[in-house]
């Protein structure tokens, strides 16, 4: 089984490809920029990883990285800059170019609280772009985690070294509630989903 991961060099990308990976799946790699990537290469044996350009603003580029795949996982997603075009226009271009290719899965990897009338502009567009993923591909799976931590989070990881630097750790927005999940506990759902 050939599995297409976009964003499959990110953080929650390659826990996914290694799952994938020690499913026995082969695995292509579809990134902007592909030798952020090499990471995953050794994570297979011979011929079972593939790394290829696409980025998903490119609807030319995401249908040659979708070519030939049974499954896509798409994970690609960015907190500031091009929302629209990376989380609403990408999601949809992922969608649309899988159901066209005749793929039998698709896996959008989208945020907890997306919501299209969200008055987030990063909710907002997490939420559109599942609603562009319903509109193309009905069957696909949609996962919205919460902030992920693992051993090389952003999250974390930022307060440990804050912790490591000052005497005393600033409190900011004390009320807030975080549900964070272990980032293998999610790169093991979406492998079972594929």
């Amino acid at each position: 089984m050939l599995v297409t991961i976009f964003g499959g060099g990110g953080f929650l990308g390659r826990y996914v490809a290694q799952e994938l990976l020690s499913r026995g799946m082969r695995v292509r790699v579809a990134e902007r920029e592909p030798t952020h990537a090499l990471r995953v290469k050794p994570l297979g044996t011979l011929g079972q990883t593939q790394l290829v350009h696409a980025d998903v603003r490119d609807g030319s580029s995401v249908a040659r990285a979708v070519a030939g795949a049974d499954a896509v996982v798409n994970l690609v997603a960015v907190l500031k800059g091009d929302l629209d075009g990376i989380n609403h226009k990408g999601a949809a271009n992922v969608a649309q170019a899988a159901a066209q290719a005749g793929v039998g899965t698709l896996v959008h990897v989208s945020a907890i609280g997306s919501d299209a009338a969200s008055k987030s502009a990063y909710g907002r567009s997490k939420g559109q772009g599942e609603e562009a993923v319903r509109a193309a591909f009905p069957g696909a799976t949609l996962i919205r985690p919460s902030i992920l931590f693992g051993r090389e989070d952003q999250f974390t990881n930022r307060f440990a070294n804050l912790i490591r630097m000052a005497p005393v750790l600033p409190v900011i927005a004390g009320g807030t509630k975080f549900q964070p999940v272990y980032v293998v506990d999610v790169a093991r759902a979406i492998a079972t989903a594929v």
